[in-house]
């Protein structure tokens, strides 16, 4: 017997409660290369111009994953596919930790490509808490996902000198420790998956949705066809421009606190809490974008970027109350763009289609997040922090003439 359409499903509660814990762990793991990654670059290399390439190493290490993530989440489930991402991204952490202890770049760069995988998982969680949803409360149902991931998310970066005690103590660079909690937070979170996630939330979709109905599906008319091919354009570009803004602003403020005077306890706290506003209004977004919309919701994320951006570039640079407000803004306008973002894209697939297309989705999401990080260092080198923040809000209200193109009416020869 299959629930009603608006009924929840009876696995979605247990669904929910293992993706909670898995995110909870897997937060720690987030935050570890987003406070040190770019100061261990500079520490090594010698030079804060290429202090972006972590960010973009494992942010395309990211991208590589999600689309491994997607396929293989279609072909064995969630379960699979999520706890295989983790695996790697833990690999990824011990691989850094011995790069820095050897003092090798090369191992160092290698494993910041591997550690993305478990940037990619933790995002790519959040469309397994929305398999089994209703339309009507998907946006709810992502965003508890996504929010579960605040509490690893914000300890983490706190206990950044904590770690480079640890660290020193073992005979590693201080700078590496918070790698070390990255290690164990995704073999936890893979293991809490791999042990708990049944039923499968997404091949307990499929096999549900392929049971007779007692109405025949009615076949797509072409011009809906290319309806949902513009909201899936509009849902991905959404998320893009929200990713490569927010982590080219984030990847160079803790050098451009540190280059300031500024202690890396001083820098974790304002990530802390820029990390904080990434996820812990996941809830708000996803509310909003049930209740008002996934588009106004998805203009609201470029009009909070830009506000950031303002901000950050205005902000003094000794200032850290208003930094902190300027990387809070920056992870509200983040979480709106994704939560809004995921939904449509989830709204525009099909089950057959769903978790290939939301790797891919996620493929440029990554990339764009890794051109945001490449190209920071390189701004902030040749210009300024001001500058970089300056543009990162001025290219998130991209976002508004792409959801106007969506709503102009589809050509009559698409029809």
């Amino acid at each position: 017997m299959t629930t009603t359409a608006l009924a929840p499903h009876p696995a979605q509660r247990r669904v929910l409660t293992v993706l909670v814990i898995a995110q909870v762990l897997s937060g720690a793991g987030l935050a570890a290369g987003i406070t040190v990654g770019a100061l261990l670059a500079q520490d090594m290399l010698g030079d804060a111009g290429w202090a972006g390439l972590p960010s973009a190493l494992f942010t395309i290490g990211s991208a590589a994953a999600a689309a491994l993530i997607g396929r293989t989440s279609q072909r064995l489930g969630r379960r699979t596919g999520l706890s295989a991402g983790y695996a790697a991204g833990a690999l990824g952490a011990v691989g850094v930790v011995a790069a820095a202890t050897l003092g090798s770049i090369v191992l160092l760069f290698a494993s910041l490509f591997v550690y993305g995988a478990g940037t990619a998982t933790n995002l790519q969680a959040r469309y397994a808490g929305a398999d089994l949803a209703t339309p009507q409360r998907r946006g709810r149902a992502l965003s508890t996902v996504m929010v579960a991931t605040t509490l690893g998310a914000v300890v983490g970066p706190n206990l950044v000198s904590q770690l480079g005690d640890l660290a020193h103590a073992v005979g590693v660079p201080a700078l590496a420790g918070p790698f070390l909690l990255a290690a164990a937070a995704y073999a936890s979170a893979g293991l809490v998956l791999w042990l708990l996630l049944r039923p499968d939330p997404l091949t307990t979709a499929r096999a549900e949705a392929a049971l007779p109905q007692t109405t025949a599906t009615p076949t797509p008319s072409p011009t809906a066809a290319a309806s949902n091919t513009r909201m899936l354009m509009l849902g991905a570009a959404v998320m893009v421009l929200a990713q490569l803004v927010m982590v080219a602003i984030m990847t160079m403020t803790p050098v451009h606190m540190t280059g300031h005077g500024h202690s890396v306890g001083a820098a974790g706290l304002v990530i802390a809490i820029h990390v904080a506003a990434m996820f812990l209004p996941s809830p708000l977004s996803g509310f909003l974008v049930d209740r008002l919309g996934r588009v106004p919701v998805a203009a609201a994320s470029g009009l909070t970027l830009l506000a950031s951006g303002l901000l950050a570039a205005l902000a003094p640079p000794h200032s850290v109350p208003l930094l902190a407000l300027a990387l809070a803004l920056l992870g509200l306008g983040w979480s709106f763009g994704i939560v809004s973002g995921t939904a449509i894209v989830t709204d525009a697939v099909p089950l057959a289609t769903r978790a290939r297309t939301q790797g891919l989705a996620d493929v440029a999401i990554a990339v764009a997040g890794a051109g945001g990080g490449l190209a920071s260092g390189l701004v902030v080198a040749a210009g300024s922090y001001a500058l970089l923040s300056l543009a990162g809000g001025v290219l998130a209200l991209a976002v508004l003439p792409a959801i106007a193109w969506t709503a102009r009416p589809v050509p009559a020869s698409r029809r």
